[in-house]
């Protein structure tokens, strides 16, 4: 899934729509984030101005923020 194809969701006027285009769009930042990350590991040539550090917060918090959107979705009925 790419990040265009949540655009709908997040027009929608049900909350449900919006919140399951909401987890798809930080699943694929935190996937994508994920794979940046592991780019960094691999090659040290990578060029990133941020240190990595941040980033592993960064990459870390986004992952806590996708399991309290999953738990929420099964207290709320929401299918993701």
């Amino acid at each position: 899934m790419d990040l265009q194809e949540t655009v709908q969701g997040m027009l929608s006027t049900d909350y449900r729509e919006r919140f399951k285009a909401e987890y798809q769009q930080l699943a694929i930042r935190c996937d994508r984030l994920k794979q940046f990350l592991l780019k960094i590991e691999s090659d040290e040539t990578v060029k990133h101005d941020c240190p990595e550090s941040l980033l592993q917060a960064q990459y870390y918090t986004m992952c806590e923020y996708l399991h309290i959107l999953e738990q929420r979705s099964i207290i709320e009925h929401i299918k993701l």
